[in-house]
C-alpha cells in the first residue's frame, strides 16, 4: 500500500479566507449608520507588562483588525500598575456601550491574578471566551479563537473525527476542557493529559490526531507518533531569533497523515477568528 504523503496545512491562507469573510461583512455595515457617522466593530486590548512576545502579538492583532475596518483601543498597563487599576479600566469598558469586544493580551506578569482579571470581563464581550460563563455556555457559534482554528483545521484537511482516538497535550487542564468537550461532541475519543504526564509516550503513540499546546520546543518528534496521526500544533517557543513548535516537524517526513508549521499554522487562523469573533459580538451588541 503507497503511503500517503504528508499534509502541511497553510494557515495563512485559511486565515485570508476568514478575514475576507470578515472584510466583507464589515463593508456591509451601513445599514446600521447613525446620522451619517460609520458605526465598526470596537475591540479594546489590554497589554499588561513588558513582555516582547505579547507586543509582537498585539501589534499583529491591531494590524490585521485594521484591514479589515475593526476599530481597535490599546490601554497599556506596566508591571508596577495596580491590580485594581486593570479591573477598574476593564469595568469602564465593560460599560462602554461603543467597546464591542475586550482582550486580554496573555500571560500576564506572575503578580497579577490571570483568573481574577479575565473574570471581571462582561462575558458578552469577552472576545477569547475565556471567562468560566462562557467556558460552560452550551452555545458554540462565538468560541476560543484557538478552539475555533482546530475545528478549521479539520475541515480543511477533511479529517473525519468521528470514533478517532484525539489526545490533547497541554500545560493546564483549563485549556484544553473546553476543547474537549467541543470535540465530544463530535463523536470523537478524546482524552486530555499534562505535558508531564507519566504515561505520556503511550498516549501520543495510540493517537490519531494530536493537539499539542505545551510551549515546548520540539517536546515531541516522529519515533512518539502512530503512522499517519494528524498533527495540530498550537504551541509555540522561542529560541533566539527562531520560533519553534512542540513538535519536530524538521524530520517528520511521511510519518503524519498532516501536520500545521511553526510558525504559519494555528497562530494566522487564531488571529482571523479573534477577527471574527469581535464583528459576532459587535453584531450581537448591536441588536440588543
Amino acid at each position: 500500500m503507497t503511503k500517503k504523503h504528508t499534509q502541511i496545512v497553510d494557515g495563512n491562507k485559511i486565515a485570508k479566507r476568514i478575514k475576507g469573510q470578515v472584510f466583507k461583512e464589515v463593508l456591509a455595515l451601513n445599514k446600521y449608520e447613525v446620522q451619517n457617522a460609520e458605526i465598526r466593530p470596537n475591540l479594546a486590548i489590554l497589554i499588561i507588562g513588558e513582555n516582547q512576545e505579547s507586543e509582537l502579538y498585539v501589534s499583529k492583532k491591531i494590524e490585521e483588525a485594521k484591514k479589515v475596518g475593526i476599530d481597535t483601543h490599546l490601554y497599556r498597563f506596566s508591571n508596577e500598575s495596580l491590580e485594581n487599576e486593570i479591573l477598574e479600566a476593564i469595568e469602564v469598558l465593560n460599560q462602554d456601550s461603543e467597546i464591542d469586544a475586550i482582550l486580554v493580551q496573555l500571560p500576564l506578569p506572575k503578580k497579577f491574578n490571570t483568573d481574577k482579571i479575565i473574570k471581571k470581563i462582561d462575558p458578552q464581550k469577552d472576545v477569547d471566551c475565556f471567562h468560566p460563563d462562557n467556558q460552560n455556555k452550551k452555545d458554540d457559534k462565538i468560541i476560543s479563537p484557538v478552539h475555533r482554528a482546530v475545528l478549521e483545521i479539520l475541515k480543511e484537511v477533511k479529517f473525519k473525527i468521528s470514533n478517532k482516538k484525539v489526545l490533547i497535550i497541554s500545560n493546564s487542564k483549563i485549556f484544553g476542557k473546553k476543547l474537549e468537550k467541543i470535540l465530544k461532541k463530535k463523536e470523537a475519543d478524546v482524552k486530555m493529559v499534562l505535558s508531564d504526564d507519566s504515561n505520556l509516550k503511550k498516549e501520543i503513540k495510540k493517537a490519531d490526531l494530536l493537539i499539542s499546546a505545551t510551549g515546548k520546543a520540539h517536546f515531541i518528534n516522529k519515533d512518539m507518533l502512530k503512522d499517519q496521526v494528524g498533527i495540530i500544533d498550537i504551541g509555540i517557543s522561542r529560541e533566539g531569533d527562531k520560533i519553534k513548535g512542540d513538535v519536530d516537524d524538521k524530520f517528520l517526513g511521511d510519518k503524519a497523515s498532516f501536520y500545521t508549521p511553526v510558525p504559519g499554522g494555528v497562530g494566522p487562523i487564531t488571529v482571523a477568528i479573534l477577527l471574527k469573533n469581535s464583528l459576532e459580538l459587535f453584531k450581537k451588541n448591536i441588536n440588543s
